[in-house]
């Protein structure tokens, strides 16, 4: 009978949730500053930003254990801390919140410079402040931009496997996500729950995407 490892997707999801989470909250954020605000060296942060898109998620796991590992640039403080984020499930979450940043920022970016700046003049002289200004009205009116990055993003952490696999190892039930563990039933010969597992991953991500599709219809936006 082939096993079917649901530690694996307990783990994946968990990272997937995590790592969103993060990368909502920061991207989100930086996206609206770079989209109101004259940033100094705006187009090489925006760069920086995207970057991870482009990079292999190999390299963006070198930088990673060149920054946190324990010989790195933060290693020994974060051990002083009592901080490990190698081969932890924390440390799957920092690969994959780095690896799917852009992909909110990028949507999050473009869906601020669509808002109407009349609109928050008009708050404005209505006596709110920035923080209003910002929850009220940009952040509602750029929403649907934001939401959909931030499903494709969670689709995206489901099947991160690169920076993953260099900061957190495969350590089955501990760090294994599901795109490990088919890697690993792969390698030991298991293709049937190989295949089984990549069903499952491909079924959760299409559910994600069609779900973000039908969310924001032209039909259903009216």
């Amino acid at each position: 009978m082939t096993e079917f490892p649901t530690d694996a997707i307990l783990i994946t999801i968990k990272v997937a949730s995590f790592s969103t989470a993060i990368s909502f909250a920061f991207s989100v954020l930086l996206a609206y500053v770079m989209s109101r605000r004259n940033v100094p060296g705006r187009r090489i942060i925006d760069s920086l930003c995207t970057l991870p898109i482009v990079l292999p998620p190999t390299v963006l796991g070198f930088f990673l254990l060149v920054i946190v590992g324990r010989r790195g640039v933060l290693g020994a403080w974060l051990a002083e801390q009592g901080i490990n984020l190698i081969f932890s499930w924390q440390g799957a979450v920092l690969a994959a919140t780095v690896v799917i940043f852009p992909l909110i920022y990028k949507s999050a970016r473009g869906a601020f410079d669509g808002v109407d700046r009349n609109l928050e003049n008009a708050a404005r002289s209505l006596g709110a402040n920035e923080v209003k200004v910002f929850f009220l009205v940009s952040l509602p009116q750029a929403r649907n931009g934001i939401i959909a990055g931030t499903l494709l993003a969670f689709a995206r952490g489901m099947g991160e496997f690169g920076a993953t696999l260099m900061i957190a190892g495969n350590i089955p039930g501990k760090t294994q996500t599901l795109a490990l563990a088919i890697y690993d039933a792969f390698s030991a010969g298991k293709d049937t729950q190989a295949a089984l597992l990549a069903a499952t991953t491909s079924a959760i991500c299409l559910a994600i995407l069609v779900s973000a599709d039908w969310l924001f219809s032209p039909s259903r936006q009216g």
